[in-house]
């Protein structure tokens, strides 16, 4: 059992040089930050050699270090070294860009040393193997997040978003804390394993049943989703690697917390009835409030929302191994983004811009999507339909509504033969990349996660409403070039890029204590 303490190893480098950090807090400092490179290649390094020993030993939790039942235990399994490799990798990135992005600012050090810490403590995280190492992580992530976030003191639009955030924080840890109390209380052990093996053998205390309630409403806090999803929007200001580790990172807690609890919040189809439908609202009003944004980050902060909407969602749908390959997906996508944000802004402002090359007709956007429909149906024939569940299913053509977009381009009446052929054979990549990633995510986390239920009643109910809402909004987007002209939609897109005004709300509810400057 002690060979499960390798992934430890990960946390602790990064532990070391926050240590490392507060002796050399100034500008330049050569020394830790090559010591910080290094240190971000041992947690690869260690990840990769987690990655073995789970294909080696299997499965499973290592002792306590601690007293008793409370202390640190590491958690090995499928979903614990997919998000340590993924976050070690990260990791590496934005430590790499901070070195020449902060190059001559007066707390250079002091700034690793918190995004080290920040890291150590996402590690930790997902790597906890009990309830009080879960519950002790997911805070110490949140405070040292909220450091980084404050790092320009002098800048107020940061300041009141990172205020903002400490209360959201602060009400989504009272909830896992108290959790974290009903599930010990229900299986009468603090170990994570133990506690999945009796909910998948069916054990549904009613402390339980409230436990799940209280993990989605720390989930749904955690991963920015409306009608708290502002601050998000709001700490753009602070330094571009900070926002690449949030993005990629820290706001994705809340889907690892649904995917670790999956056996839990299997017990409760109420509360995942409710995921859905706030999920699939946020991932809405984030993708429509993007497209209103002038700014390149204020863009990405609203894509964040509705990809973490996305993911959700996907949870509300029982589809965890789908929404633990959207973490990894959206981690990767949203620390390029980030990071290249700079470059992004040169690139458009370079390139000429003649306008639409051909606007759709109603007869192209239908024939459009019942076409994107038959190539995903056909690939869906090749991989085996009858072996999905129909969550699945109806996860796949929602994104298969964002091909039918481009083929509605590639099939205007002015649209060059090129696009037409370029848009088609974007559609059947889409349809192949989903089904294949879709079972390899299968495949990988057979022994860790639960199986999608078959869907009853109100599952059903909940698939033809997400499938109506994100085709309806598909075709409106398709469309836009005819309507874009009438007066409601200038109307539409102010209220879009404030995000119907949620955020306003926010403010008005924390009064002036979020806007006040620190001292």
């Amino acid at each position: 059992m002690t060979d499960f303490f390798l992934p430890l190893l990960a946390p602790l480098v990064f532990a070391l040089v926050a240590v490392l950090a507060s002796f050399n807090p100034g500008k330049r400092p050569s020394w830790l930050l090559r010591t910080a490179e290094i240190a971000s290649l041992a947690a690869i390094a260690i990840s990769v050699a987690s990655i073995v020993q789970l294909a080696v030993l299997g499965q499973g939790t290592s002792p306590v270090l601690g007293f008793g039942e409370i202390g640190l235990s590491i958690r090995l399994d499928a979903v614990s070294v997919t998000m340590l490799a993924m976050i070690a990798v990260i990791g590496w990135a934005v430590l790499r860009y901070s070195s020449r992005y902060l190059d001559g600012e007066e707390r250079q050090g002091a700034f690793i040393g918190w995004m080290a810490a920040t890291l150590a403590a996402v590690l930790l995280l997902v790597l906890a193997g009990n309830l009080l190492h879960l519950v002790a992580a997911w805070i110490g992530t949140s405070l040292c997040l909220h450091r980084l976030l404050l790092f320009y003191p002098e800048r107020l639009q940061a300041i009141r978003g990172a205020r903002k955030k400490f209360i959201v924080a602060r009400l989504s840890d009272g909830a896992l804390a108290g959790a974290a109390i009903l599930l010990w209380a229900s299986y009468e052990t603090p170990d994570l394993a133990s506690i999945l093996a009796q909910a998948r053998a069916g054990a549904a205390p009613a402390e339980a049943l409230v436990a799940t309630g209280l993990l989605a409403f720390a989930a749904v806090l955690k991963s920015v989703q409306f009608p708290t999803h502002g601050w998000l929007t709001e700490v753009v200001d602070t330094p571009t690697p900070v926002s690449a580790l949030l993005h990629a990172g820290v706001v994705n807690g809340g889907g690892f917390l649904l995917v670790r609890f999956a056996d839990v919040m299997l017990l409760s189809p109420g509360v995942l009835a409710v995921l859905v439908m706030i999920g699939g609202f946020s991932a809405l009003l984030g993708g429509l409030a993007m497209l209103a944004q002038p700014a390149v980050k204020n863009s990405l902060a609203w894509s964040t929302i509705a990809q973490m909407g996305f993911m959700i969602m996907q949870c509300g749908l029982a589809l965890f191994p789908l929404a633990l390959l959207h973490i990894v997906a959206h981690s990767f996508y949203k620390a390029h983004a980030f990071l290249s944000s700079g470059s992004a802004v040169e690139v458009v402002v370079s390139v000429r811009r003649p306008g639409l090359i051909a606007v759709p007709s109603g007869q192209n956007v239908a024939t459009a999507f019942a076409l994107a429909l038959a190539i995903y149906a056909a690939i869906g024939a090749l991989f085996g339909l009858g072996d999905k569940t129909p969550q699945a299913i109806g996860l796949g053509a929602i994104l298969v509504f964002g091909v039918a977009y481009l083929l509605a381009q590639g099939l205007a009446d002015k649209a060059p033969r090129e696009l037409t052929r370029q848009t088609a054979f974007y559609s059947v990549l889409a349809s192949l990349g989903y089904f294949g990633l879709q079972r390899g995510s299968e495949w990988l986390t057979a022994n860790t996660l639960p199986a999608t239920p078959m869907p009853g009643p109100l599952e059903w109910t909940l698939i033809a409403l997400a499938v109506a809402s994100f085709g309806l909004v598909a075709i409106a987007q398709a469309l836009f070039p005819v309507w874009a002209t009438h007066p409601a939609a200038a109307g539409l897109r102010v209220h879009l890029s404030n995000g119907l005004y949620a955020n306003a709300v926010f403010d008005r509810l924390v009064g002036n204590w979020s806007t006040t400057k620190t001292r």
